[in-house]
């Protein structure tokens, strides 16, 4: 059984995110491993980037303190394989197709294999256009995760059936962020993947609160959870680590009922 296939075999899966190198590469690295401990089923590391799409003002914000500090691609596969050396935490990296191609396709993939890397979410890939990643993915034994938003619409059944790993189900449109409250679109979709494929499915963007993830969890396999743990790191900097792993022991228990 692979670190991935892991994720979701002890019940609900909690999924925090974190930007690496925010406030900095020390500290990501204690936050996986705290993270870990704490409960988190898989952690999902952002690359900074200086247009981050998808992202709301949360997650933007910590890619560009991030930037400003000087952190690379290399610096995170640098930190992957020190992680590698001690942990077996599942890691998704979440990323963006420029940084990707510019860092040369086939080598990103290659370290990312090398680093220990178990998946890689690229959410301004469309379905269509996939293949633009995925034979470099399966060469160096990467699972490309797919998204489904409630845009999806009727591809939802073409993206289920192409699905690997698990499905990432946004839960409401727009970009990440912290929302008061949170449509209940991922139960459509996710019955909408299911009838394809049996695979489980992780629903993030939004969700912030034990309330909240215990309401959605009902729906789906997994919660992923960004704006809200970015915005501890962004708080307390060099000492979140313990607020952060705090935090995770109150989702994951929240949905562990």
């Amino acid at each position: 059984m692979n670190r991935l296939s892991k994720v979701f075999s002890g019940g609900k899966a909690f999924i925090p995110f974190i930007t690496a190198g925010d406030p900095s590469i020390t500290v990501t690295e204690q936050l996986i491993y705290s993270m870990y401990e704490a409960g988190a089923d898989l952690v999902e590391i952002g690359i900074p980037f200086s247009d981050p799409v998808a992202e709301g003002p949360v997650i933007q914000a910590a890619d560009e303190r991030a930037l400003a500090a000087g952190v690379t691609v290399d610096d995170v596969f640098s930190m992957m394989e020190r992680v590698r050396k001690s942990c077996d935490v599942p890691v998704a990296l979440m990323t963006y197709v420029n940084p990707v191609v510019r860092y040369g396709t086939e080598r990103f993939m290659a370290n990312c294999g090398r680093a220990g890397i178990d998946a890689v979410i690229v959410p301004d890939v469309p379905f269509e256009e996939r293949d633009e990643l995925l034979p470099y993915c399966r060469k160096h034994g990467i699972t490309l995760i797919s998204m489904v938003t409630p845009a999806s619409g009727e591809r939802i059944r073409m993206i289920a059936a192409e699905a690997e790993g698990f499905v990432y189900c946004v839960s409401s449109p727009g970009v990440t962020g912290i929302r008061e409250k949170i449509g209940h679109e991922a139960g459509g979709m996710i019955k909408a993947v299911k009838d394809v494929k049996d695979i489980p499915c992780a629903i993030g963007f939004g969700i912030s609160t034990p309330e909240q993830a215990a309401e959605l969890s009902c729906y789906g396999d997994g919660i992923i959870v960004g704006s809200a743990v970015v915005k501890i790191v962004e708080e307390y900097g060099e000492d979140c680590v313990g607020h952060v792993a705090e935090y995770v022991r109150r989702m994951k228990a929240a949905i562990s009922v």
